[in-house]
């Protein structure tokens, strides 16, 4: 879990080490919780500040060529899961490593 205090940054390596170490234990997919954004917040400073932040920014992180090794898709997750605010993210299988 993230603490409130990350930046997307700081969110964006988090992300990439969860989905790695998944894919390195064999999962095939996960859950990835963004959170929907806080509703009626004051006027944001910066983007950052800007409600639902890594809800809008996760899913263009995880088409970005950096996760193309691990990800294979995602989808919005199901209302019991969390809805608009999780996606769930189907991991490639890892490839084994050659040893020439």
């Amino acid at each position: 879990m993230l603490p409130s205090t990350c930046t997307t940054c700081t969110a964006c390596v988090a992300l990439r080490q969860f989905l790695l170490r998944a894919q390195i234990d064999g999962a095939k997919i996960v859950l990835v919780v963004t959170g929907k954004g806080r509703a009626g917040a004051s006027e944001p400073a910066t983007f950052e500040d800007e409600p639902g932040v890594l809800r809008r920014s996760v899913p263009h992180w995880l088409r970005a060529h950096d996760y193309h090794a691990i990800v294979s898709g995602f989808e919005e997750a199901s209302r019991p899961h969390g809805g608009g605010g999780a996606l769930y993210v189907r991991l490639r299988r890892r490839r084994p490593l050659t040893h020439e």
